[in-house]
C-alpha cells in the first residue's frame, strides 16, 4: 500500500513563507494525482491545491491563488506545496492525499490515501 510521508511544516510569522512535501513511497497506477488539504481547529477539511502527475495541472482554492505554488518532481514521487505571503488564517494542520483521478480534485472523496499531517502555524 502506498504510503505518505509529509514534511515542512512548523512556526512562521505572518507574511512569511513555508515549503510543505509530501513524498509517496511509490507510484501506482492508481496514483494520477496529488493534492493538498488542510482543517483548522473547529473547521471542516478544505481543499487547497492538487497538480496531476503527467500533465502537471494545477488547481488552487480561491484563497491561495497567487500566493501558493504546488509542483511535483516524478522521479522523486514527491509533491511540494510552496506557502508564500502566508497569513494567520492559514493555520491548519496540512494534509496530501493521492487520487486516481485527474477531474473532481477539488473534492476529498477523490482520493484514496491520505498522510499523517503536517501542522502549519503563522503568528501575527
Amino acid at each position: 500500500q502506498v504510503q505518505l510521508v509529509e514534511s515542512g511544516g512548523g512556526l512562521v510569522q505572518a507574511g512569511g513563507s513555508l515549503r510543505l512535501s509530501c513524498a509517496a513511497s511509490e507510484r501506482t497506477v492508481s496514483n494520477n494525482a496529488m493534492g493538498w488539504f488542510r482543517q483548522a481547529p473547529g473547521k471542516e477539511r478544505e481543499f487547497v491545491a492538487s497538480v496531476t502527475w503527467s500533465r502537471g495541472t494545477t488547481y488552487y482554492v480561491d484563497s491561495v491563488k497567487g500566493r501558493f505554488t504546488i509542483s511535483r518532481d516524478n522521479a522523486k514521487n514527491t509533491v511540494y506545496l510552496q506557502m508564500n505571503s502566508l497569513k494567520p488564517e492559514d493555520a491548519a494542520i496540512y494534509y496530501c492525499a493521492l487520487s486516481p483521478f485527474t477531474i473532481g480534485l477539488g473534492e476529498g472523496s477523490s482520493y484514496h490515501t491520505w498522510g499523517q499531517g503536517t501542522q502549519v502555524t503563522v503568528s501575527s
